[in-house]
């Protein structure tokens, strides 16, 4: 490089001083500024750096334009808001380990790194080590034959300070987030080296684990299994010293490693230990002349360009994330900053559509807030962590409308929607959806109560627009038609009612007796639709809308349709092809409802469309969806942002008469 990155640092604790150390011996960068959250410890450490810069906030740095790069050393919970901060202060970033406090957060930041366009990565030193790379290359090359177990720990004893870091609740202590994360991440990277891949992550986790009087983990253990019968056994903690070493058992020999987490830091060689079934055993030197954090420094410097690092890349650490998510759902770990009530949102700041937000909008008569055309499922966002990083992201984006059950998890949809409405204050800003009397409680005298428990839960005194779940054929329809006015009447349903999974000829058999009656009929419908065709009901009782005919009804009658599983439930992604049963949510699914000539016809012809438009196919089968020629909302159920933020990519694309014809043709 003809010019070195200038460098600001976030907080001073004893890691930001190791790291300062870095930047002066490195090839890349040069130190710039500091920001504390004191003038007096900015002071401090800039004079022990010689840094120019010395700022009382942590804001001040980010305005500073001269500062191209940021490295973030404080507690683990503020990792993820002067992550996302520093981003969008145009900053590329290194985020010490770990990047945030779970895998919802995780990618948060992730997505800011995406939308800003700048470098993120997580501060695990030790991956861009010469050794770590020599080591995985010997599994890569079998040195002790097929990889079978692995062995990783990383522990210590600290002084008990129950305020302190290490054992903090409210910092996010305990060993696996502080130091579990390398034992876990190198059995990532190991297992992937064996199978020939960059990195893998576990198929299963178990762990057992002893939570002190903090409520964090103190010590613990875990087995992990990966593909191709490769085992991993981890261990940290905070509490316990522990032979803190690495291990390697294969089909023909053993690879050991006493130095894996801090080799030669300050530069110098260290050894790998190679023992073959009847040789000797081979030691293997690794020499490095640069500072172990320089090599971190340079890793960020030489790879900016491509805003990411191969070494660490934004898919491993969100692989290593969700591993320590197992690990301390095993052991019973969650932080109070976790729980319903006090989750934060990621970037700080307060909740608002993004001016980069491309949401489009429709109406429903009677309903007098815009409703945005792509509405978000609340069926499988089952922690707070998870349901607000997707809700926050969604709204962000523009999304208005949410839609909910009785039936969902039991319950447990509406109660964790009900809390995030209130953290966030937002229930007088969205559309909320509520369907009830689901089979077999598909009865009239079911709708009251369901809804009365449903708003009990949802801690609202009404939902805006309400559904039955189910049509239960052998009641005569007029019993639900009156059963939806009275809670109507009651103001238990603001708007609109109507009928999910109904035959179109019932919903026209209500609509006919509401209108004699004097009464309320359906004002929408919510049955499944999409460019794929189902071969059965995804569920029991479940209506399709798909076809023809129905197509026709909708636009005769203009009611608007709310249509669920508007993707084939991921019958057009590329996971879609598999129908072995080993696709990553719903394999079995596929082969028996989506899998048909004319569904890979219509999945072939969005791929075609999909490459000439630069977008996937699974946005073309949501732009055929919402380009229909009647009022259609699509149901998307995303299970992270990275899904929402895809399916977003098919909300503005317009497609033509001929070329919806074309998708459709049998």
């Amino acid at each position: 490089m003809s010019e070195r990155y200038k460098w600001g640092i976030l907080g001073t604790g004893k890691i930001a001083h190791t790291y300062a150390r870095g930047v002066k011996a490195s090839l890349t960068g040069e130190l710039l500024a500091v920001g504390s959250r004191s003038q007096e410890t900015a002071d401090a450490f800039g004079a022990e750096f010689g840094m120019e810069r010395r700022y009382a906030s942590y804001e001040a740095l980010l305005a500073d334009k001269d500062v191209q790069c940021v490295y973030i050393s404080m507690p683990h919970p503020y990792h993820v808001e002067w992550s996302i901060r520093a981003l969008a202060a145009g900053k590329h970033v290194l985020c010490e380990k770990p990047m945030a406090l779970n895998q919802y957060e995780a990618a948060a930041v992730f997505d800011a790194a995406r939308r800003y366009d700048r470098f993120f990565m997580e501060a695990f030193m030790y991956r861009v080590h010469p050794q770590t790379m020599q080591l995985a290359q010997l599994v890569r090359e079998k040195a002790a034959g097929e990889t079978r177990l692995i062995q990783a720990t990383f522990s210590f004893t600290m002084p008990f300070n129950p305020a302190g870091r290490h054992l903090a609740n409210e910092l996010g202590g305990g060993g696996i987030l502080d130091v579990g994360c390398y034992p876990a991440s190198m059995a990532n990277l190991l297992a992937g080296a064996a199978l020939g891949k960059d990195f893998c992550e576990p198929i299963s986790l178990k762990a057992v684990g002893h939570l002190g009087q903090t409520g964090v983990d103190e010590y613990t253990s875990a087995v992990a299994k990966y593909p191709g019968e490769i085992v991993a056994q981890i261990g940290t903690g905070v509490q316990l010293e522990q032979e803190n070493v690495v291990r390697i058992f294969g089909t023909d020999g053993q690879i050991f490693v006493p130095a894996p987490w801090l080799p030669s830091k300050e530069g110098g060689s260290t050894r790998i230990y190679v023992r073959r079934r009847h040789e000797l055993e081979r030691e293997i030197v690794v020499e490095n002349k640069m500072h172990l954090y320089a090599l971190e420094v340079d890793a960020v410097g030489n790879n900016i360009e491509r805003r990411e690092c191969p070494q660490v890349t934004w898919a491993d650490s969100m692989a290593i994330m969700r591993t320590l998510d197992k690990w301390r759902e095993e052991i019973g770990l969650v932080y109070e900053i976790e729980r319903p009530g006090r989750v934060p949102i990621a970037h700080g700041g307060p909740l608002s559509v993004r001016a980069d937000a491309r949401m489009r909008y429709g109406e429903v008569a009677g309903v007098d807030k815009k409703i945005s055309r792509v509405i978000l499922g609340m069926d499988n966002q089952k922690t707070m962590p998870h349901l607000a990083a997707v809700c926050d992201d969604f709204i962000e984006r523009g999304g208005t409308a949410f839609d909910t059950a009785h039936q969902y998890a039991h319950g447990l949809m509406e109660k964790l929607m009900g809390q995030y409405m209130k953290n966030r204050g937002v229930r007088e800003k969205i559309v909320l959806i509520g369907k009830g009397a689901h089979t077999p409680d598909c009865f009239p005298d079911r709708v009251g109560k369901q809804l009365a428990e449903s708003l009990e839960r949802l801690q609202t005194d009404a939902v805006d627009i309400y559904f039955l779940h189910r049509d239960n054929p052998s009641v005569p329809v007029g019993e639900f038609v009156e059963a939806l006015n009275e809670q109507h009447r009651a103001g238990r349903i603001r708007c609109v009612f109507g009928g999910s999974n109904w035959t179109l000829a019932r919903v026209d058999e209500a609509n006919a007796y509401a209108k004699a009656h004097g009464l309320r009929g359906f004002g929408a419908v919510s049955n499944n639709f999409s460019l794929a065709r189902p071969n059965e009901p995804v569920w029991a009782g479940c209506i399709s809308s798909s076809d023809d005919e129905s197509r026709a009804w909708f636009e005769r009658t203009r009611l608007p349709l709310f249509a669920w599983s508007s993707q084939a439930r991921g019958f057009f992604t590329r996971e879609g092809n598999r129908t072995d049963g080993t696709h990553r949510t719903n394999g079995e699914e596929i082969a028996r409802v989506w899998a048909s000539a004319a569904n890979w016809q219509r999945k072939q012809r969005a791929e075609e469309l999909a490459a000439k438009r630069c977008v996937a196919a699974i946005n073309i089968a949501l732009a055929y969806v919402l380009c229909q020629r009647f009022p259609v909302f699509a149901l998307i159920g995303p299970r992270s942002i990275d899904e929402t933020r895809e399916a977003m990519e098919g909300v503005n694309l317009e497609l033509t008469a001929d070329e919806m014809k074309w998708l459709n043709l049998e």
